[in-house]
């Protein structure tokens, strides 16, 4: 089992650069090895039953991100402060005790945390950048739709720039941190993620969907933290990779306000 890579690791958090592939938790298969004693590296792929194979690049271990951290470093005691999907590459962050989790958690909640992510589509979206807003509701097959309402709305704001000739490359800011946001986001713009096959993107070797950027404010400092990109063949192409070097720093961007009545509704979220 390789070693997850450790960007910050202090006396109140850990955070690292998560590969795609690796669930958040174990699948059900390993916690019912655990309860019985049963080798729990093999079974079947990592969160199958949330993924319904929906990303690439699974790890075949059934260890979840968690669990795997522990058994790396031996802390007992990590609390997962947000979430990543499967498929997802890139910065996430676990509190070290009860209290630094509770602290994160309203950082989360209050919009205080600033993240931003990478994305490549092999689609041309119906617009260049800007600000998609809507609810989203669970569909069949472990997909989401996003709606007209915005009633409980998902927040997503994006800078699309030419990656490659016939692929765009995105700089993504959500604002709200709803399950497949980002994926559902780009799909409903017409520009799927590269290698999101539940959301008709072109298939892969992974979902090209990165966690590169995360700023946590904390009473004692500021953490923030940057994740280079370790997999996905479309990531290692020579010109995304010259794209990606020449890209400015994503706080850097003219990002748009948010209307007030919109930032009310997402302070509910």
């Amino acid at each position: 089992m390789n070693e997850i890579p450790i960007l910050v690791d202090d006396n109140e958090v850990l955070i690292v650069n998560k590969p795609s592939g690796i669930a958040m938790h174990d699948s059900a298969n390993t916690q019912n090895a655990k309860s019985t004693g049963k080798n729990i590296r093999t079974g079947e792929s990592a969160d199958s039953a949330n993924t319904s194979n929906i990303d690439n690049n699974v790890d075949t271990h059934t260890l979840g991100i968690v669990s795997r951290l522990r058994e790396q470093t031996g802390y007992n005691q990590l609390h997962l402060c947000h979430r990543l999907d499967t498929g997802t590459s890139g910065c996430l962050c676990l509190a070290k005790n009860a209290h630094t989790a509770a602290l994160i958690g309203d950082a989360f909640a209050t919009r205080q945390v600033s993240k931003y992510y990478l994305a490549i589509s092999a689609d041309k979206p119906k617009k260049k950048q800007g600000t998609i807003v809507g609810d989203m509701k669970n569909r069949r097959g472990g997909q989401f739709m996003l709606l007209k309402s915005k009633e409980n709305p998902a927040v997503t704001q994006f800078f699309s720039q030419s990656a490659k000739p016939g692929y765009r490359g995105f700089i993504v800011k959500p604002l709200t941190g709803k399950t497949h946001q980002i994926r559902v986001a780009l799909k409903s713009v017409g520009a799927a993620i590269h290698g999101d096959t539940l959301y008709s993107g072109k298939p892969s070797d992974r979902l090209h969907l990165h966690a590169g950027w995360l700023s946590i404010p904390l009473p004692s400092r500021t953490i923030s933290v940057k994740a280079p990109i370790l997999s996905g063949d479309l990531f290692a192409d020579s010109e995304v990779a010259t794209w990606l070097a020449e890209l400015p720093e994503p706080d850097t961007f003219n990002w748009p306000d948010v209307a007030p009545s919109l930032i009310r509704l997402v302070s509910k979220t």
